[in-house]
């Protein structure tokens, strides 16, 4: 798979996870994170998905993905039991983000996250002007299509991760034109972070 095919929010996440790790991608999808990552980098992962047809999809490509609800907890799993467990694009859709967000930090030693950022520039243009919910390249849904429950902004984990002593250790911010760093808040379209546990 050439550069230029895959996603820029998977670029950034195959170049922060180390090769060999053992790697838990929650809410997976159809799995082209995983199946790159064991790919490109000997992971060995597994993946945990709600929707079934998505399953299906993973098990085409030889994932070892099981089906299972998040905000059900992550009980079968012990601490520290993975180097990195990813919540892309999943976040903002688990029904319980505080105990999904502190089961993930307790099974892996690293958390990678990324989500949308409900208040990116356009976002905010179409809400204000307009008076509309709003529809942007990270942000695709109508209203009532959306799976998004929670519609926090890159200032807002910030402000979380401080608040709860979370240790965010590396950070990106893209938006149509790639990887930006300045004004993220208003100009990102998405943020992607490294996350350790409060010590």
């Amino acid at each position: 798979m050439a550069n230029e095919s895959v996603r820029p929010d998977h670029r950034i996440i195959l170049d922060w996870i180390q090769p060999n790790a053992l790697v838990l991608d929650l809410g997976c999808g159809t799995g082209e994170l995983l199946y790159m990552l064991i790919r490109e980098k000997s992971v060995r992962g597994q993946g945990i998905e709600i929707d079934e047809q998505a399953i299906y999809r993973c098990v085409e490509k030889g994932l070892n993905v099981i089906h299972g609800d998040l905000d059900s907890g992550l009980t079968d799993y012990l601490d520290q039991s993975f180097d990195y467990v990813i919540l892309n694009q999943t976040l903002q859709q688990v029904r319980h983000l505080k105990p999904v967000l502190e089961d993930s930090l307790r099974v892996g030693k690293k958390v990678i996250l990324g989500f949308p950022n409900f208040a990116y520039l356009k976002a905010r243009i179409q809400l204000s002007i307009l008076g509309k919910a709003p529809v942007t390249e990270s942000l695709p849904f109508t209203w009532y299509e959306s799976p998004n429950l929670h519609f926090l902004s890159i200032s807002d984990f910030l402000q979380y991760c401080s608040d709860s002593g979370i240790t965010v250790e590396r950070r990106e911010f893209l938006n149509e034109r790639g990887r930006i760093s300045i004004l993220p808040n208003l100009l990102a379209q998405s943020g992607i972070f490294l996350v350790s546990a409060p010590k």
